[in-house]
């Protein structure tokens, strides 16, 4: 079989290894100091100043590419069809399993971004804000499935997205309390009319619920896919964990906070085991890591949260 008759010919995606990945971004300078990357660096996250440059800037600048093509087609479009063009937000999807980085990777991206020429408003909103609260959960005994797919309130979702896409301005966003592991009762994060909205959690390339005809990745503009192999992805976990369990976790506020009481730290390690083998990793496999191939760019990531490669979709 020749070449271009073999598996990569027929791959929708461009593979660039990290060290031509790194060379894309060269011609630009640094936009953020030491400092201002570790503020940003998540807990358990590897970030230094050697990754922002090699990986996240180049990506960054495919961004505003893409968001810069996206506004001149809306643009024509309109003209096109005899209409006045209205603004419309950039909208950026990031997906992934939990403790793979996407928290980090999204509040990176929205800095770089906001650097750039053309796209000076960027905001970010989590999915978890769309978390059923824990006491539906219960009622819908959904509380051990917290994180799949049917413990959000998807139709809220997607008519909050549909909602930012149409122009709509100061639409509101449920608030999620990581602390308190539920939903902030009143409590709201308002999204005024960005010329970006970064989109992030576990299921936001998922295909249309049952009984729905859209899909909320029908709403962006750009897809980004965090990968890392399952083993891996677990030591990030079992580690942000421990390092919980020695701090947020002590504060009586804490969801968590009996576990400090009740247990030694090697017994909470085994818990923490528990809750990854029983929620966490049935939710990557069966959910989250099948929506990979939905992604416009997925960034495969090694040990210590180093990016090894690149896999954008061809155009």
């Amino acid at each position: 079989m020749s070449a271009a008759q073999g598996p990569e010919s027929l791959s929708p995606y461009l593979a660039i290894e990290r060290p031509d990945w790194a060379e894309l971004g060269n011609a630009s300078a640094m936009p953020l100091t030491e400092i201002e990357i570790a503020k940003l660096r998540g807990l358990g996250d590897f970030l230094d100043i050697k990754e922002v440059s090699e990986v996240y800037l180049p990506v960054s600048q495919l961004l505003s590419l893409y968001a810069k093509a996206s506004r001149d087609l809306h643009l024509g479009t309109e003209e096109f069809y005899g209409q006045r063009a209205s603004r419309t937000p950039f909208i950026i999807g990031i997906a992934g399993s939990v403790a793979v980085g996407k928290s980090t990777a999204a509040r990176l991206l929205k800095e770089l971004m906001i650097r750039w020429e053309g796209t000076p408003s960027v905001e970010l909103v989590t999915t978890d804000g769309f978390l059923y609260p824990n006491h539906e959960l219960e009622r819908r005994g959904l509380l051990s499935r917290k994180g799949f797919p049917e413990s959000y309130d998807r139709k809220r979702l997607l008519q909050f997205v549909a909602d930012i896409k149409s122009g709509m301005t100061n639409v509101k966003a449920p608030v999620y309390d990581h602390l308190a592991y539920d939903i902030l009762p009143g409590e709201f994060a308002t999204v005024g009319a960005p010329d970006v909205l970064i989109v992030e959690g576990l299921n936001v390339l998922q295909p249309p619920a049952v009984g729905q005809e859209v899909a909320l990745s029908d709403y962006f503009d750009f897809s980004i896919y965090i990968d890392a192999e399952p083993e891996t992805i677990q030591t990030w976990y079992l580690s942000r964990f421990e390092q919980l369990f020695e701090t947020a976790f002590l504060n009586p506020k804490s969801y968590f906070h009996k576990l400090t009481s009740e247990l030694s730290r090697e017994q909470a390690i085994a818990r923490a085991t528990g809750f990854w083998k029983d929620i966490n990793l049935p939710n990557l496999v069966e959910n989250i890591e099948p929506t990979r191939s939905r992604a416009t760019l997925v960034m495969q990531k090694g040990e210590k949260h180093r990016v090894e490669r690149v896999q954008v979709r061809k155009i």
